[in-house]
């Protein structure tokens, strides 16, 4: 047996010591990697393989399509750059109808939902009013807004004011409700009023169900004002969309697809930013 000085042994020991969380560290920074690959490499490289089989028109041959009825990428391309100025001003357009018309109907809906959580005997019957309203049909609406504000851009306001009210007022309505019977004893203990139970506890705890109702509105908004712009309209993506495939503009059709839903995204992520600053506090931020 080969002996060893207390030294060397001291030395082996600090040695250990150091490489394990040296190997902590390595093992740490690779997880970060592995999490970061898997949260933006994999949609970019699933996305670029869905792009290489439209482009080689893999999609056309497979569900027996032409070029002009599903234009290749490229080609769409071609027709944003050539009408980058005209796009972005009718996109520019449609997002301020969508904007305009998702803020005023998510008020409302909110609105609503505030006084159904205050007064339950009468409020409730607001928000089936409210989703009722939601299941009509973007089709029937267009006509009688047209006739009640012209049109112009205050139709397509309506039109998306009416579709983002239902959203609002249900998921506000059901967190206002949704309360922790172990806070409303830790409310009462402190002698708070009904007005602070109402504003701390309630009206705080449903903003999670909030920004679910707007990041919800973000994409039904753009829908509501793109197909509010097919009827009656002189602008916007949903008119130049109606006239492309009129004459059989396809690639400029479909560039107004993709810029709908690159604003659509831009819109959502605006909305998830503003989230994750708001209800820092919230368990859901937290983790």
């Amino acid at each position: 047996m080969v002996g060893v000085s207390g030294t060397e042994l001291q030395e082996v020991r600090t040695e250990g010591i150091k490489a394990v969380p040296r190997e902590m560290r390595i093992s740490k920074r690779s997880r970060r990697k592995r999490r970061r690959f898997t949260a933006v490499g994999l949609p970019v490289i699933a996305g670029l393989c869905f792009l290489a089989l439209w482009e080689f028109e893999v999609f056309h041959r497979l569900f027996q399509l032409r070029t002009y009825q599903l234009p290749l990428p490229s080609d769409i391309a071609k027709a944003i750059r050539d009408h980058v100025d005209l796009l972005l001003s009718y996109t520019g357009y449609t997002l301020t109808e969508a904007v305009l018309g998702m803020l005023l109907g998510s008020s409302i809906g909110f609105v609503v939902a505030l006084l159904a959580a205050a007064w339950p005997k009468w409020g409730s019957a607001s928000v089936l009013i409210v989703a009722s309203l939601n299941a009509v049909p973007i089709v029937a609406l267009a006509p009688i807004m047209n006739l009640w504000f012209s049109d112009g851009m205050g139709s397509r306001i309506a039109i998306v004011t009416v579709t983002t009210m239902a959203a609002m007022a249900i998921n506000a309505h059901k967190g206002m409700n949704a309360v922790d019977p172990l806070a409303m004893d830790l409310m009462h203990s402190y002698a708070a009023k009904k007005l602070e139970v109402f504003r701390y506890l309630r009206v705080a705890g449903s903003l999670p169900y909030v920004f679910t109702a707007l990041k919800i509105n973000a994409t039904s908004s753009m829908i509501g004002a793109i197909v509010g712009e097919f009827f009656y309209s002189s602008r916007g993506l949903g008119y130049l969309l109606s006239n492309s495939i009129k004459v059989a503009k396809m690639p400029l059709g479909w560039s107004c697809i993709v810029l709908a839903a690159v604003a659509g995204v831009i819109f959502y992520f605006i909305i998830e930013r503003l989230e994750k600053w708001c209800i820092r506090w919230h368990s859901s931020q937290r983790t």
